[in-house]
């Protein structure tokens, strides 16, 4: 009997030390798997930035004065739209042909309306953008900053300088990449391998913006996401979309949570 309770006992004790074993290899598989977040990638409207509506007035003045429409621009659903998408709409209400000649005449315009309107429009930063972003980069290992917007790329620049924040962004994806907002995030993927790895794999990439389309379009590339309520919709519209962090601005979330310290617990294991 003394021999058959003490092998069960060594029996249990084998079996604590071999469960023990599992949940430490699981542990370390799981820290093995954290991969560091390399790029944050930020919409502007409404993210980064209130114009004070001056694209969407730059929008308005620029069919008035080049193509005699001076109507319609008002009636337009501008948030987490594109501009290649915004000014083919208006061409369609219109029937005025979308002829590469048009849209060409129409982006030559418009940047001219965009920075003279932004001289004498009241704007400003989205809440906590500038400190948001000076924690991203006193982070040890800090990401490369980006920007996944709707607005063509001189149109951001415009934007973006007229604020002080242009000079942080390295890399991105615009309107001049693709219609599309999903492809312009591809486009921003790409880009971002270019400039930083080639083996950069979208979990290494944070998207935030303040629309649903922000959140999808992030998700398309297998990004995660991070929703901000200080522009187009609402906290209650973005929570069903399932971001990785939805929060009513940048000051309810820290540069740590979205990118944590936690680093490869092998630094021989290549995750690319």
């Amino acid at each position: 009997m003394r021999r058959t309770a003490w092998r069960g006992k060594n029996f249990r004790r084998r079996r604590t030390i071999k469960n023990g074993e599992e949940r430490g290899h699981r542990r370390r598989q799981r820290l093995t798997c954290v991969r560091m977040v390399r790029l944050v990638l930020f919409d502007i409207d409404g993210t980064l930035v209130h114009t004070g509506h001056a694209g969407t007035k730059a929008f308005a003045q620029t069919f008035a004065h080049i193509f005699g429409l001076k109507h319609g621009a008002e009636k337009m659903k501008f948030a987490g739209r594109t501009d290649i998408s915004l000014v083919r709409e208006f061409f369609k209400i219109h029937g005025v042909p979308e002829s590469r000649d048009n849209f060409q005449q129409f982006f030559e315009n418009y940047v001219f309306w965009l920075e003279h309107i932004l001289g004498h429009s009241i704007g400003r930063e989205c809440e906590g953008v500038r400190n948001f972003i000076a924690d991203l980069l006193a982070l040890p290992q800090p990401p490369v900053l980006g920007l996944l917007t709707g607005n063509i790329c001189l149109g951001a620049e415009i934007k973006l300088r007229h604020f002080g924040l242009w000079d942080y962004f390295v890399t991105g994806g615009f309107a001049d990449d693709h219609e599309e907002r999903n492809h312009i995030a591809v486009a921003a993927l790409a880009r971002g391998r270019r400039v930083l790895d080639p083996h950069l794999q979208p979990q290494e990439i944070v998207v935030i913006g303040d629309t649903p389309f922000d959140v999808k379009c992030g998700k398309f590339i297998g990004a995660k996401t991070l929703a901000v309520a200080t522009g187009g919709s609402k906290f209650e519209e973005l929570k069903p979309c399932g971001a990785d962090w939805t929060v009513q601005d940048l000051t309810q979330i820290s540069a740590r949570d979205i990118c944590p310290r936690t680093v490869p617990a092998n630094p021989g294991i290549n995750l690319g």
